[in-house]
């Protein structure tokens, strides 16, 4: 890979950077699997300023170092120290020059992996760090930047105990960042005395970045509002653990993170963290009531506190850290002045890098090189949003949700026939009832499947075919004024596109892509930390209808969110359930529809009754977020609707019904690419 530095008319580039330049371009040769495709070359240089590839990746310093948090989770009567390993280039600080960071603080280093191919650290056998998993070291590290990957207490070769969220999470990471800006303490081995510091190399700037529990510490530390933090870059991360586990009172699949400590937590760890993992499970019951435990991960709570950038990534059919996380995560930061941007794609639990990987690192290059290098390259007065419409294709808005947003209140009445009722500006008649009865066994893809037909599991309303595009775009709410027939109930909401369509199959192994053999490379390779990865491509499935978001909660929580009650059976509640945020539209001849049913299977626990609930439609209704307003939604339910063409693979025989899909099992943070 070429790795020239550009020379100005009049200037010579020093010598030892041309000869560290060369070496470094040559072992990235030497190193490159055969076939592998090399990064787009940068753009020529002109008045946009970039930073390029000019430092020697083989002759980079790497170093470990361990990190006072100030905590003793383990109660050894030890302060914790957290290992820290860098990577940074050896020129600069030669020079006398300092540089900005790039750190991924993660529980996943040694346990579980990093990225599609799951990778881990490796060693040499004196104990410094060899590979460091992901790109960001092989891009960045010859760019001027260095990249520090920081086990989590418990974890790898950190003391103390990981706490799922906790203070302990957030301390780990945040002391590192004080370390970084000289506030902190760290030494150059786990147990001894000889000091290490980071002020002679590093600027103090920080871009903390991370998938799924990466994400969700860069979110933490970001809402401690500590200096020297320019900007994070969440991938399907938690901003409410509470809402990772419970949903409103109601509990989701494996309702309690005690498991997870274990699950991340070293070998060591697990010998004497038993009494913390049973805190956890005691501070945060099954029961779904909000405690103190909670507040304490709880970041959209403090997203005052937040001075950071906020670049976020969220796939809208992510169903382990649901888009609900990022949608309450991202109006908290609105409501409080925070600079953001957002990529919202059609995916599961995906990082960028595995569904839209040259447009990531080029946009990811730019949004560091301007908030950790200050280079002022336009990326921060560009268009907020990039949003993927259909597998692979993009669309982008200046502002999200759009402006011309508006909520607009949709209500729910019985429909002329049997089957759906109607969903549409007009309010039922007062007295009008519909009835379901909770099956835990059926979910909301096999409701949507059976949308016109009257069937005892669910309750759904469908508008008439539209007439032009309707776009929901943020998050939306459903108010249902319900009477149980028993003392506890579970309720989902979900919003549905009825309509065909080609999709990625999120509910699919890879949840929306497929892993190919070919690779390409993205920085330099020294022979144990290769910059090539496994090339992917988009995997799709025609359906016969999406969905568009969804909700869940307990219907004891209708007079307080944080604390559960029992149901007076035949007494009727009013409860909202809050929507994942989303942005989607519905094309012109689909229909919208909202379903309300009981246990959502696969991705909500049922309640310990099987109850039969009526809900009372004048009473009952979804504020949704529609571009346009009132106003879309009018144009687009008035007029002649265009005629459907399916897929081929949704054709069907006369006579003939499309099976209804099913939701794949629940995506566990241990497992493949949910992590």
């Amino acid at each position: 890979m070429p790795m020239r530095k550009r020379i100005t008319r009049g200037a010579r580039a020093p010598y030892g950077t041309l000869v560290a330049a060369a070496t470094a371009a040559l072992l990235a040769t030497l190193v490159t699997p055969a076939g592998a495709r090399t990064e787009p070359a940068a753009p020529p240089a002109g008045s946009v300023r970039e930073s390029r590839p000019v430092h020697s990746y083989a002759d980079a310093v790497r170093e470990s170092v361990w990190v006072d948090t100030g905590l003793d989770g383990d109660g050894d009567g030890r302060a914790d120290r957290v290992a820290v390993d860098v990577v940074r280039p050896r020129e600069p600080a030669a020079a006398g020059r300092k540089i900005p960071v790039i750190m991924d603080a993660s529980p996943y280093y040694a346990c579980c992996g990093r990225g599609n191919e799951g990778q881990k650290k490796t060693y040499d056998a004196d104990g410094r760090p060899v590979q460091f998993p992901l790109y960001y070291d092989n891009y960045f590290v010859p760019r001027g930047y260095a990249f520090v990957a920081v086990d989590l207490a418990g974890t790898n070769r950190s003391d103390g105990c990981d706490d799922v969220g906790g203070r302990s999470d957030v301390r780990s990471a945040k002391a590192v960042v004080d370390w970084l800006n000289g506030r902190a303490r760290g030494y150059t081995t786990r147990t001894g005395t000889a000091p290490a510091r980071a002020t002679g190399w590093s600027t103090g700037n920080v871009g903390m970045i991370g998938k799924s529990w990466d994400g969700t510490v860069a979110n933490g530390v970001a809402a401690t509002g500590v200096e020297g933090l320019k900007t994070i870059v969440p991938i399907g991360a938690i901003s409410s653990w509470y809402d990772y586990f419970h949903s409103q009172g109601a509990p989701l699949y494996d309702a309690n993170p005690s498991w997870l400590s274990d699950y991340v937590n070293s070998p060591d760890a697990r010998a004497r963290c038993g009494a913390v993992q049973d805190r956890i499970t005691a501070a945060t019951p099954y029961s779904g009531d909000w405690t103190a435990a909670w507040s304490e991960r709880d970041h959209v709570e403090d997203a005052h506190k937040v001075k950071a950038s906020v670049f976020a990534v969220h796939g809208q059919q992510d169903l382990n850290v649901r888009a609900g996380q990022f949608g309450k995560w991202w109006d908290a930061l609105a409501a409080h002045g925070v600079e953001r941007k957002v990529w919202l794609s059609q995916t599961g639990h995906v990082d960028p890098f595995d569904f839209r990987r040259a447009d990531w690192v080029r946009t990811l290059h730019r949004w560091f090189d301007h908030y950790l290098l200050g280079y002022d390259n336009g990326i921060d007065r560009e268009p907020v949003a990039d949003v993927e419409r259909a597998p692979d294709r993009w669309t982008t808005d200046r502002h999200w949700p759009p402006r011309g947003t508006a909520t607009t209140t949709l209500r729910t009445a019985p429909g002329a026939t049997a089957g759906p009722g109607v969903l549409g500006r007009a309010p039922a008649v007062p007295g009008s009832t519909a009835t379901f009865t909770d099956d835990p066994s059926l979910g909301e893809l096999d409701w949507a499947a059976r949308i016109d037909t009257a069937t005892p599991e669910k309750a759904g309303f469908v508008t008439r075919p539209l007439s032009r595009d309707l776009r929901i775009a943020g998050s939306s709410r459903v108010t249902v004024t319900a009477t149980p027939t028993t003392a506890t109930a579970h309720l989902s909401a979900v919003l549905v596109d009825l309509g065909p369509a080609t999709i990625r199959d999120y509910a699919a192994a890879g949840e929306g892509i497929t892993t190919l053999d070919a690779r390409t490379c993205w920085g330099a390779s020294t022979p144990g930390d290769s910059a090539c990865f496994k090339e992917t491509e988009a995997r799709t499935a025609d359906v016969p209808h999406t969905v568009v978001s969804r909700g869940w909660a307990d219907l004891g929580t209708w007079a307080d969110p944080r604390k559960g009650r029992p149901l007076t059976p035949g007494r009727a509640y009013t409860l909202t359930l809050d929507l994942a945020a989303a942005d989607h539209v519905v094309p012109a001849g689909h229909r919208l529809a909202l379903i309300v049913g009981g246990t959502d299977r696969d991705l909500l626990d049922p309640p310990s009754t099987t109850p039969t609930l009526t809900l009372d439609l004048a009473r009952t209704r979804a504020e949704l977020p529609l571009v346009g307003g009132a106003g879309a939604f009018a144009r687009a339910t008035t007029g002649p609707a265009p005629a459907l063409s399916a897929p081929p693979s949704l054709l069907l025989p006369p006579g003939g019904s499309a099976p209804p899909a099913a939701v794949a099992g629940p995506r566990l943070p241990g497992a493949g690419a949910a992590r």
